[in-house]
C-alpha cells in the first residue's frame, strides 16, 4: 500500500468523525501532512510520540524534544520541527487564555494552574515575578532568572529593580522545581525570607512564593511560612 492511503485516512477520518475521533498520532500526522519512503505520515507521528520516556511520553514528548531531536527523525526537517514546536507554543497560549478570566492572585491555586503547563516541563529552573497593583492585577511579568536544573541563580536586588521599575504595589515569586518535587529548598527558603522582609521595608509586600512542581505545587502564604518569617 503506498504512502498516500495512509497519508489521506486522518483527513478522511477527520471529514467524517471530527477532530476528537483521531488519534493523537493522526492528529500530527494531518498536521505533518506527508512522510517519506518506506513511512506514512502518521509512522512518522508515531515516532515523535516515542521520543519521551514514561512519565513524559506521548504528547508530552514535544515539551522535552529539542528541535534537533525531532530533526533525526526520519521525514521531519527543519520546517517540520519548528511548526510542531510553534503548534506547542499555542497549545501553551490557548491554555493560559483560557484561564485569564478566573486568575485570581489571591489564591496560590489559580496562580499555580495559571503557569503548571508553562513551568512544569522546562528543564532548568525559572524565576518568574509578577508585580501587582492597588487592586492586585498583574501589571507585568519578568523573568528574572533561568538558572542550572537545580538552582536558579536569583538576587533580591534584582527582584526589587523589577518591581519598582513595573511601579508594583505588591508582588508574587513564581518557580518551577524541574524533578517535579516542589517542596521548598534550604535556598528557597532562605531567599524568600530575605525577599520577605526586604518588601516590608521597601513597601512592596511579597504576598506569595509559588513553587511549581508535575503537576502540583507548593504555596509559602498558604503553609504559613511567610507570617513566620
Amino acid at each position: 500500500m503506498k504512502n498516500k492511503d495512509f497519508k489521506e485516512l486522518p483527513y478522511e477520518r477527520f471529514e467524517r468523525f471530527g477532530a476528537s475521533s483521531l488519534t493523537d498520532a493522526e492528529l500530527l500526522a494531518v498536521i505533518l501532512r506527508t512522510g517519506t519512503k518506506g513511512l506514512a505520515a502518521v509512522d512518522v507521528a508515531r515516532k515523535v510520540l516515542d521520543l519521551g520516556k514514561y512519565p513524559r511520553c506521548g504528547l508530552l514528548s514535544l515539551y522535552y524534544a529539542d528541535i534537533s531531536d525531532l530533526e533525526k527523525i526520519p521525514g521531519i526537517g527543519r520546517v517540520k520541527a519548528v511548526k510542531l514546536k510553534c503548534i506547542l507554543e499555542l497549545s501553551l497560549r490557548i491554555h493560559e487564555e483560557k484561564l485569564k478570566g478566573g486568575f485570581n492572585v489571591r489564591n496560590a491555586s489559580s496562580v499555580a494552574g495559571f503557569y503548571m503547563e508553562r513551568l512544569r516541563h522546562l528543564k532548568t529552573e525559572t524565576v518568574l515575578l509578577l508585580s501587582l497593583d492597588s487592586k492586585g492585577r498583574v501589571i507585568s511579568e519578568s523573568e528574572i532568572s533561568r538558572g542550572s536544573v537545580n538552582r536558579s541563580l536569583v538576587s533580591v536586588r534584582s527582584i526589587f529593580i523589577e518591581a519598582v521599575s513595573s511601579e508594583a504595589v505588591n508582588m508574587i515569586l513564581v518557580h518551577n522545581h524541574p524533578s517535579g518535587d516542589p517542596s521548598p529548598s534550604a535556598d528557597d527558603k532562605n531567599l524568600t525570607q530575605k525577599l520577605h522582609r526586604s518588601s516590608l521595608l521597601m513597601e512592596i509586600p511579597l504576598i506569595d512564593h509559588i513553587i511549581i512542581g508535575d503537576n502540583c505545587y507548593f504555596s509559602f502564604n498558604e503553609e504559613g511560612l511567610l507570617e513566620r518569617i
